[in-house]
């Protein structure tokens, strides 16, 4: 027996991929234990509590949990029902993390610092593959491990609002007037929107979400104005893929708000590259410079930047990483996500053989996997734990059989997403509670989100499509 073996897994994250790969180390029968740097499990998933995905349940449970979660006695949520993050963590991962076979593996507060090799540094290699990984936590406290799987998502590293993929000018300063992804507008944000203007900047679900709300919001509270900001010359692809789309409550989002830029309650400009911010007089001017060279100023009250996220590899400084210099991802990973070329439906199957690094035992799964690329759902962060624990186990058969049945956008493909911005089909998306009329949808931090909205009435909640 290798000496490692005796070691735990360690998993980074209690999120939805964190505690799917501990359902899967358990059923193995190898020792693990979670680091979730939040107080609860799925601590990122709550920071959009509000936002509805437009993924049913069945889509959002991996499969090891769901068997593990039925024989204590779970009720299971309707398959087809669209939950909220709220939900998805009080009727799925709660009980998850609860279960007698994860609770106590589980840690909480212990966001983790670096990774390392125990006594190596990037430079050595003799015994490297046989030698620990060496895990410390932002507390001091340090442990040692058999391998890694990092599920730690992006939703802490939000992208910046200049277009350059540096910040604007000012972008720091001008804090107070920013906002990242998801704002719950209609709910307990709402004091900050209205009766104010708001510019959001962005292509993806998460911006389409936040619009939405907004126009809702302006219809109720006098004075609240709208305008949306791409950087691309035509709306095209966030209006989506309407009726082809495989996931109706994605589909018509993008109609809801095409009737809004149509009708003039939301103004939209293209070609729209934030160059600079400058706080002045309550407000905030925001200088933008033109594809075609010319420039000019907004003034406005807030700014949400729907940008999108990337992943932080810092605490994995001292491992040895090939990750593709484009999107972040391993380079076996990323032309099978490139967003220039995938929806999130046309992601091909992929597992432990795509995510491997030259750093034997280190995974990163879930959400950061990706990436910038923003086309990624929660059943493809599920198919890759459950290869990459088989791998762990030493079923490599099980490993290497990957199968992955995803709905399609009926409309990304090559135009999947904005080549400067990085901004896709699948970005997070914002929403309040659904009223009644619908389905909304949501994303975030790392998870599958959609939207559902009343047909008939053109009303109802936004969301987006992908999440870890």
């Amino acid at each position: 027996m290798n000496a490692l073996d005796s070691l735990p897994v360690v998993v980074v994250g209690a999120g939805p991929a964190g505690l799917a790969a501990a359902a899967h180390l358990h059923e193995r029968g190898l020792p693990f234990i979670v680091l979730e740097a939040g107080d609860t499990p799925g601590a990122a998933v709550r920071q959009w509590g509000h936002v509805r995905v437009f993924s049913p349940w069945r889509y959002n449970i991996d499969p090891a949990a769901r068997r593990m979660l039925d024989e204590a006695g779970w009720v299971a949520p309707d398959p087809e029902a669209l939950p909220t993050g709220a939900e998805l963590v009080r009727a799925y991962l709660q009980p998850l993390a609860e279960l007698p076979q994860l609770k106590p593996h589980v840690r909480y507060g212990a966001r983790v610092q670096a990774i390392s090799r125990l006594g190596l540094d990037r430079l050595r290699t003799a015994g490297r593959d046989t030698t620990p990984f060496l895990v410390r936590r932002t507390d001091g406290a340090e442990l040692l491990a058999r391998a890694v799987i990092d599920a730690s998502g992006t939703w802490g590293t939000p992208n910046v609002l200049g277009a350059s993929g540096l910040p604007a000018r000012g972008e720091a300063d001008a804090a107070a007037y920013l906002e990242h992804a998801l704002p719950d507008v209609l709910g307990a944000d709402r004091h900050r929107f209205a009766g104010r203007h708001t510019l959001v900047v962005g292509a993806g679900h998460s911006a389409a979400n936040t619009l939405l709300s907004l126009a809702d919001l302006a219809a109720a509270e006098p004075g609240t104005e709208v305008t949306w900001a791409i950087r691309t010359a035509s709306p095209a692809r966030t209006y989506g893929g309407g009726d082809a789309d495989a996931l109706p409550a994605r589909g018509a989002l993008g109609a809801r708000l095409r009737a809004h830029v149509d009708a003039g309650r939301i103004r939209l400009l293209t070609g729209f590259w934030v160059h600079a911010l400058t706080p002045t007089g309550g407000r905030v001017g925001v200088a933008v410079r033109h594809a075609d060279g010319g420039a000019e100023s907004v003034l406005v009250d807030r700014v949400v930047a729907a940008t999108g996220f990337r992943p932080d590899h810092s605490i994995t400084s001292e491992l040895r990483l090939d990750l593709d210099p484009v999107l972040g991802a391993t380079r076996a990973l990323a032309p099978l996500i490139d967003p220039n070329e995938h929806s999130c439906g046309t992601v091909p199957p992929h597992g432990v053989d795509e995510l491997a690094h030259p750093e034997s035992g280190y995974y990163a799964v879930g959400m950061k996997s990706y990436g910038r690329a923003p086309t990624f759902l929660m059943a493809t962060g599920y198919e890759q734990v459950r290869s990459v624990v088989a791998a762990l186990a030493g079923d490599w058969d099980a490993a290497r059989d990957v199968q992955l049945d995803l709905p399609e956008t009926g409309v990304c493909n090559s135009n999947a997403a904005d080549p400067v911005t990085g901004d896709g089909c699948c970005g997070p998306v914002a929403q309040a509670e659904p009223t009644g009329r619908g389905l909304a949808t949501g994303v975030t931090g790392g998870l599958l989100s959609l939207v559902v909205v009343d047909a008939a009435s053109a009303e109802g909640q936004t969301g987006g499509c992908c999440a870890s």
